[in-house]
C-alpha cells in the first residue's frame, strides 16, 4: 500500500520546482487520528485522494515526528547529575587554560592568577570525572542487576519481596477477621 513518487509529489506547473504534498504515514497508529477518520474503514481511508488533501489541507492529524526507542537507556539520575556537574567543571577548565594562555601570551600581570586557577581547575576537574565514575559504580551495585553473588541489590530485592509478602498475608489475615466476625454485635455462634 506505498504511494509512488508520482502520487507524492505533484506535478510541476509553468516549469516550476515539484512541490511536497501530503503523504499517508501508514505506521501511525488509529489512536492519534481523530475519531472522523478512525472511525472509517481502512480501505475508505487509504481510498481518499490525494490532490483533494492538498487543497484542502490535511484532514488527519499527523504528528509532526515520529517517536523511536532510544538506543540506550536514560542514565540514572545521581549519575545525570554528576556527569553534568563534571562536563560544567571541565568547560570553566578548559576556559581558565585558554585565558592563562592568552594572558601569558600577551605578558599581562593576569597571566599567574590564571595560571593557578587552571591547575586547580583541573584538579577539580579531575574529581568530577571520577565522581561520576564512582557514582556510575555505586547505582550499579545498589539498583543494578550485577550477576554478582555479592550484588548488594540482590539482597535488597530480596528484603523487598519478604516485606510485600508479609504486607499481603497481613492484609489476607484482616480479611478472614473482618469475614469472620459477619454479625456485628454478636458474641457467639448459636
Amino acid at each position: 500500500m506505498s504511494m509512488s513518487t508520482a502520487e507524492r509529489r505533484g506535478a510541476p506547473e509553468d516549469g516550476g520546482a515539484a512541490r511536497v504534498t501530503a503523504r499517508s504515514v501508514p505506521e501511525a497508529p488509529e489512536r492519534e487520528m481523530p475519531a472522523a477518520v478512525a472511525g472509517r474503514p481502512a480501505r475508505e481511508r487509504s481510498a481518499r485522494p490525494v490532490e483533494r488533501e492538498t487543497r484542502e489541507g490535511p484532514s488527519g492529524y499527523r504528528p509532526l515526528w515520529r517517536e523511536e526507542p532510544a538506543r540506550r537507556r536514560r542514565l540514572p539520575d545521581p549519575v545525570r547529575t554528576a556527569a553534568v556537574r563534571a562536563v560544567i567543571v571541565v568547560a570553566v577548565t578548559l576556559i581558565l587554560a585558554m585565558v592563562a594562555f592568552l594572558c601569558a601570551m600577551a605578558e599581562s600581570w593576569l597571566a599567574f592568577p590564571m595560571v593557578i586557577a587552571s591547575v586547580a581547575g583541573t584538579v577539580v576537574a579531575t574529581w568530577g570525572v571520577l565522581d561520576v565514575w564512582v557514582t556510575r559504580q555505586v547505582w550499579n551495585q545498589r539498583h543494578g542487576v550485577v550477576s554478582m553473588p555479592s550484588s548488594t541489590a540482590r539482597a535488597m530485592r530480596r528484603e523487598r519481596r519478604r516485606a510485600r509478602r508479609q504486607a499481603r498475608s497481613a492484609e489476607r489475615g484482616q480479611g478472614r477477621i473482618a469475614r469472620r466476625g459477619g454479625g456485628a454485635g454478636r458474641l457467639s455462634h448459636s
